[in-house]
């Protein structure tokens, strides 16, 4: 397919700025792919498509306050630094962002506001993109705390046009979050909170987790026309046993296996065993899902509603039918669906 066929506006007032009061209760929009039946519902409503045996596999990543501000050795010039990966514990050494880019070179210091952290330039890895080593004299856990302190929640500002509040450092976390890693959260695993939880466990629904380490990789902006030519950038992924042997047995039991968002479908997606089940694996994916695709494990999804010519988009017009999906966010934009990570839902079955 074409970058072009995912093409379209959405209006400025679609974006969704923030979370809704409560998180269960943002709008979802059910799709029937064998009928192309479109229904409007609540989020909270879903466990009413579900039942006994069926299983939904979650994203358990932990976003951290990965925005930082320095300033610059001698001129004192503000510096955003943006970490996208630890490269290198011992060493300290983290791959990030920078802006303005122009003003940071190697061997240039920054320092962060009154701490004790300090990180020096020592590569330059593309336009926009550096190598640091932090100079920080104490413990691991010292050092990340700091980081941790020092640190903004790291919704996207170039989507999400507002300043970052204390209270987008719970909103910007699932219930499900454990593992700290990813730079952005699995949005649509937001809509979850503990009492639609105990819902499900209460109607017989397993709800299972994998980890991938979100990247801004997710969210880079593809500039080719000729979707084949994308190049994803690798992402961290654990799928554990336990996940695996709830999966497979829904799978032999004709129940439903539910995606949670796009980063599990393709994490799943990227262990699969030569007779069409999951397996249990760990390491880097690249995996990059466009229409057509024949997905071999979820046969039910979870996602929010994504922004033009995204990746996720991509991904959620392969899982649920190119024309389909389309005709849906179209529906979306006429009926006032909120767009992005804070928006609402859509549930394709």
């Amino acid at each position: 397919m074409k970058l072009s066929d995912f093409k379209f506006e959405i209006p400025k007032k679609l974006i969704a700025l923030h979370p809704p009061e409560n998180r269960d209760e943002s709008r979802l929009m059910v799709i029937h792919k064998d009928t192309g039946k479109i229904e409007h519902k609540v989020f909270k409503d879903v466990i009413d498509y579900f039942d006994t045996g069926d299983v939904f596999v979650t994203n358990n990543t932990k976003v951290f306050p990965a925005r930082l501000y320095g300033n610059k050795e001698k001129t004192g010039a503000k510096i955003e630094v943006f970490l996208l990966r630890e490269l290198n514990q011992d060493l300290r050494l983290w791959d990030v962002l920078v802006d303005p880019a122009r003003k940071i070179r190697v061997g240039n210091k920054l320092y962060f506001g009154d701490s004790d952290l300090v990180a020096e330039v020592i590569d330059n890895t593309t336009s926009r993109g550096r190598t640091i080593r932090f100079l920080f004299d104490g413990t691991d856990e010292e050092f990340y705390k700091t980081i941790d302190t020092l640190g903004e929640t790291p919704i996207l500002k170039d989507f999400i046009e507002r300043d970052v509040v204390d209270a987008d450092r719970e909103r910007y976390q699932t219930i499900f979050a454990k593992h700290v890693g990813a730079v952005a959260a699995p949005t649509a695993g937001l809509h979850f909170t503990p009492h639609l939880m105990k819902r499900l466990e209460i109607k017989g629904i397993e709800v299972s987790p994998i980890t991938l380490h979100i990247g801004l990789g997710t969210f880079r902006q593809v500039d080719v026309e000729d979707l084949t030519k994308h190049k994803m950038d690798s992402e961290n992924y654990d799928i554990p046993q336990e996940t695996v042997d709830l999966v497979n047995r829904a799978l032999d039991q004709k129940k439903r296996v539910v995606s949670v968002g796009t980063t599990p479908l393709k994490t799943i997606e990227s262990s699969v065993t030569a007779n069409g089940r999951l397996k249990s694996s760990s390491g880097w994916t690249d995996k990059f899902i466009i229409p057509p695709y024949e997905f071999k494990i979820a046969n039910a999804m979870i996602t929010n509603f994504h922004l033009p010519e995204s990746t996720l988009l991509m991904t959620a017009s392969a899982f649920g039918g190119y024309d389909l999906i389309m005709k849906a966010y179209q529906e979306g934009i006429k009926e006032n669906y909120k767009f992005f990570s804070y928006g609402d839902a859509m549930l394709i079955i």
